[in-house]
This record gives C-alpha cells, sequence and structure tokens, in this order.
C-alpha cells in the first residue's frame, strides 16, 4: 500500500473509529472503492486495520489517562469488569485469526457487502441509544453481568459497520449509566480488546518475517490515525452528552444502502 492510501485510510481511521460509523466497515469499503479505481489489493487489510486501530488506541490512553491511573488506586475494581466484558471480543477475534476457514474471514472482516447490511444496524443502535432516559449509574457501579452484556455487543461490532463505540455506548445506556459514564467506559473496554487484537496480528507479522506493507508507511498511519483520532474523541464526548450522536444515523442508513447496491449490482 503507498503512501498516501495509507495516509488517506489513516485519516479515514481516526475520524471514525470513536464517531459511531465503523471505522472498520469504512476501512473495508474504502479498500474496495481504491481497488476499483486501480490500485492494487492489499495482501493483508486486516495488517494494515489493526496498526491503524493501534493508532488511535493511543488516542484513547491520552484522553483517558486520569482514569486510566485512577484504576490502579481507587477504581481497581473497574478492573475485573474489564476483563469480563473484554472476554465476549477475545474468544471471537481468537477464532477469527486461527480455526475459522479462510473464506469466512474474508465473509466476515473483508466484505463490503457484510460493512453495507451492517451500518443501519449500527443507526438502529443509535437511535434506540438517544432516547430519553434517566440512567444516573456510574461505570464503577455495573454489575458483572452487565459488563459481559456490553462485552458481548463490543464482539458483535467485529463486523464491519457494526460500530464499536455505539454499540457499546448503547450497552452502557440500557445498563442505567449515564452517557458520559457510558461512553467512558466503552473506551476503557476497547483498550484491551485492540491490544489484544494488535499482539496477535503483531505475532502473525513476526512469524511471517515482516508485513505485506512497507514499515514507514505503517508508522505515518498509526501517527496520523493518533491525532485525528484525538480530535474525533473530544468531538464525540460533547455529541453524546448532549444526546445528539443519533444524527449519525441519517448517514449510516443511506451509506448502507449505496454499497449494498453497489456491491450487488457488480
Amino acid at each position: 500500500m503507498s503512501l498516501l492510501e495509507i495516509v488517506i485510510l489513516a485519516v479515514l481511521q481516526g475520524i471514525t473509529e470513536f464517531l459511531p460509523v465503523s471505522s472498520s466497515g469504512h476501512l473495508v469499503v474504502a479498500n474496495a472503492l481504491m481497488e476499483r479505481l486501480g490500485s492494487q489489493p492489499v495482501p493483508d487489510l486486516l495488517e494494515v486495520s489493526i496498526t491503524l486501530h493501534l493508532g488511535t488506541l493511543a488516542s484513547v490512553l491520552a484522553y483517558y489517562r486520569k482514569e486510566i491511573l485512577r484504576l490502579l488506586s481507587t477504581d481497581r475494581r473497574v478492573i475485573p469488569l474489564l476483563v469480563v466484558g473484554t472476554i465476549p471480543a477475545a474468544a471471537l477475534g481468537v477464532w477469527l485469526k486461527k480455526p475459522a476457514p479462510p473464506a469466512v474471514k474474508e465473509a466476515v472482516l473483508e466484505s463490503p457487502l457484510t460493512a453495507g447490511l451492517c451500518f443501519p444496524i449500527t443507526a438502529a443502535l443509535l437511535w434506540w441509544a438517544m432516547k430519553p432516559r434517566d440512567g444516573d449509574q456510574e461505570y464503577q457501579q455495573l454489575s458483572v453481568t452487565q459488563s459481559l452484556g456490553i462485552g458481548v455487543l463490543q464482539a458483535f461490532a467485529l463486523l464491519p459497520g457494526i460500530s464499536r463505540s455505539g454499540s457499546t455506548i448503547a450497552g452502557g445506556i440500557f445498563a442505567g449509566m449515564r452517557r458520559d459514564a457510558a461512553a467512558t467506559f466503552a473506551f476503557l473496554l476497547a483498550i484491551p480488546a485492540i491490544l489484544g487484537a494488535g499482539a496477535l496480528e503483531g505475532l502473525k507479522m513476526y512469524k511471517k518475517g515482516g508485513s505485506g506493507t512497507e514499515p514507514l508507511n505503517l508508522a505515518v498511519g498509526f501517527i496520523v490515525s493518533m491525532l485525528i483520532g484525538l480530535g474525533a474523541l473530544a468531538l464525540l464526548i460533547r455529541w453524546v452528552e448532549r444526546g445528539r450522536i443519533a444524527l449519525f444515523a441519517y448517514y449510516l442508513v443511506p451509506l448502507g444502502i449505496a454499497v449494498v447496491a453497489w456491491q450487488l449490482a457488480k
């Protein structure tokens, strides 16, 4: 993948990782569009996607540095909740990386059609999550069962087109949390999930003796996605607190229809 292509994907990743529109779905669709326009197929799109996800993970670590430090002191009870919430995505992710047939991986993780079908599902989650509610619970007060339920939604977001932030924030609101508390827990929960996926991909690259993309290009993509991600994360938190993220549904539904129509017309 050329430097220009990876910068384009990094900007897209930085914006869409935190805005509830599914970064993985947009990366899959953008890659398919670039191939249609004459770019060479990416030998391992998942490798590039993981690198860009690690860049946005750095954004989360920077933005929530105070909350992360509290996990080591007053909020230590939250650590087991994060572990429990990570189990569903970890189990499904390991299966998709190892035992799952290659055809399943291609259909589940790298299919523009799957992304197109899932964009409207994310829209429905956003509409539901932003209905008026009287939640007042802090994320520190979650039960193990509630954390596991949010973790199941995070696992569901392995599908391209399903927003990780949108689904986990919706799960937190359903559990009775305030909107800002639901957003904080959603992004704290993303930390072990993204780290685990990055570790698996890093091990794969090590065994292969390198990656299919130039290391310098991957490094630039990492930095760009991190910087763009910081701005997008700050913007999302303001919109969540104001109950406005359902507006993204009006973008996701027509996008999903357009992508499905494009794929079925091929």
